[in-house]
């Protein structure tokens, strides 16, 4: 993907920093062109006093003024003429024919500027000036000096704009890889949830097989249905969280085949949340929490109450259960890795706008609370 230059000038002056706060524009060129010629001509007219002149100071400051006004100005519109006859590819990627092309209109520039303010200041045709081979020779010096210190104003403000590509560059790369390693990394938890789904739930089939066969098999066919119904989804960017909802309630019907009476549940979708998009297999995670850590371990079972609704500008996602509550717990193959993921994921995502907690129930057993950005 090409990276866009950065919005970029090449005026002498935006060589220091405070005058780069004025976005470059045909009128701020203009302006900051005058500046640029009224620093040269008070620096020349200054100069030229201390060496020595005989001329009045303020006449001095006059004719300099005037001569660095035409001179820059007159290089100001032919660069003008010549970028539009000729762009550069990218700021500061001038070719050699380009940059001699520029050396030399400069120089014409100055001479052609000297020799009209020696016209207006002696009262004298600008062609006379010109003509005369003595005051032609007497400027051809000053204009090549004059050609040279632009070529090296404008050489630096090349350098300066090519670095300041360089590290936009830089920077939108930099930038690019890190959205790529979040990418990266949100598959990668994506992708260990998943794996702790079926194991759990081949483990189960398995466990059935030797006492129950036929309730392994229909457990099995069930999960096939659910993972044609729930695999592209889970591969998905985005979901809505109607579909989440109802992929959690094809894991709680392939979970009661296994559990039977054991396990009862109650979905509760406000419909002003259905068409809200969420990251994929969040609320999963909280079920499988819920029934592994809190239905599971008790011997009558219980009952999973999910309840998703919008509440003070978010999303509300609870899952309830009346189990055994917040209490140690031996450890499980694969335990933990649900929720720890799930956080994990919702910090890269939505930073400190998303947010899990678990809270006791006061009759028994414990509520997911998954609050995330509307």
């Amino acid at each position: 993907m090409p990276t866009p230059a950065p919005v970029t000038s090449l005026h002498p002056l935006d060589t220091f920093p405070p005058f780069r706060r004025w976005r470059p524009s045909p009128l701020r060129n203009l302006v900051y062109t005058f500046i640029w010629n009224v620093l040269i001509g008070f620096a020349l007219a200054c100069g030229a006093w201390l060496s020595g002149s005989t001329v009045p100071f303020r006449e001095l400051l006059a004719e300099m003024m005037l001569g660095s006004n035409i001179i820059g100005f007159l290089i100001h519109g032919t660069l003008h003429v010549l970028r539009r006859i000729a762009p550069p590819a990218l700021p500061g990627q001038d070719s050699r024919a380009m940059r001699a092309a520029k050396l030399l209109l400069t120089g014409c520039c100055a001479l052609l500027g000297m020799a009209v303010t020696d016209a207006v200041m002696g009262g004298r045709s600008t062609f006379d000036v010109l003509l005369h081979t003595g005051v032609f020779a007497r400027y051809l010096p000053g204009a090549g000096i004059v050609a040279l210190l632009m070529a090296a104003v404008l050489t630096a403000g090349e350098r300066r704009v090519a670095r300041e590509i360089d590290a936009a560059r830089q920077q939108e790369q930099i930038a690019e890889a890190a959205r790529l390693l979040a990418e990266a990394k949100l598959r990668t938890l994506q992708a260990q949830i998943e794996p702790h789904f079926l194991y759990n739930t081949l483990a189960n089939v398995v466990s059935l097989i030797g006492s129950d066969p036929n309730r392994a098999r229909h457990m099995l066919e069930r999960l096939i249905d659910f993972l044609r119904a729930s695999l592209s989804a889970s591969r998905a960017e985005h979901a809505t969280v109607k579909g989440e909802i109802e992929l959690a309630r094809a894991y709680l019907d392939l979970l009661t085949v296994r559990m039977g009476a054991r396990l009862r549940y109650r979905i509760d979708l406000d419909p002003a949340c259905c068409d809200a998009v969420i990251a994929p297999m969040l609320i999963q995670p909280l079920v499988e929490n819920a029934i592994m850590h809190g239905i599971e371990p008790k011997v009558d079972g219980g009952t999973i109450v999910v309840c998703a609704r919008r509440q003070d500008g978010a999303v509300c996602v609870e899952v309830a259960d009346d189990g055994v509550g917040l209490v140690p717990a031996a450890p499980r193959p694969g335990g933990g890795v649900g929720l720890s993921n799930l956080r994990e994921r919702l910090r890269t995502l939505h930073g400190n706008n998303a947010q899990v907690q678990l809270l006791e129930n006061q009759g028994g057993g414990v509520t997911s609370r998954l609050r995330l950005p509307a």
